[in-house]
């Protein structure tokens, strides 16, 4: 399975590419997370759909300050999942 997120509310500037990264990395999910030039955080990840719907939950619960108000969800096709490698945050220095 492979999805991309965009997670709204207050997730810039209160860690949530780092927790995101923490719980994807740990999980062996593939991908990526990044903030967007609007506010939000982005990320793609891959993996089965156990581990998809674990993080979910995590992109749900955010990290601590952070307060999630929309997770949105749009599933992408199993092709996008060949680019995909090692949980990273992109963006990040």
């Amino acid at each position: 399975m492979v999805h991309r997120y965009l997670v709204k509310g207050r997730v810039q500037g209160v860690g949530f590419r780092w927790f995101v990264h923490s719980h994807a990395a740990r999980i062996g999910l593939r991908g990526w997370v990044r903030n967007t030039e609007d506010g939000h955080v982005e990320a793609v990840a891959a993996g089965t759909p156990e581990q998809i719907e674990e993080l979910v939950l995590m992109l749900h619960k955010g990290s601590r300050g952070s307060r999630v108000d929309v997770v949105e969800v749009h599933e992408l096709p199993e092709s996008e999942a060949a680019e995909l490698h090692t949980f990273k945050i992109e963006g990040a220095w």
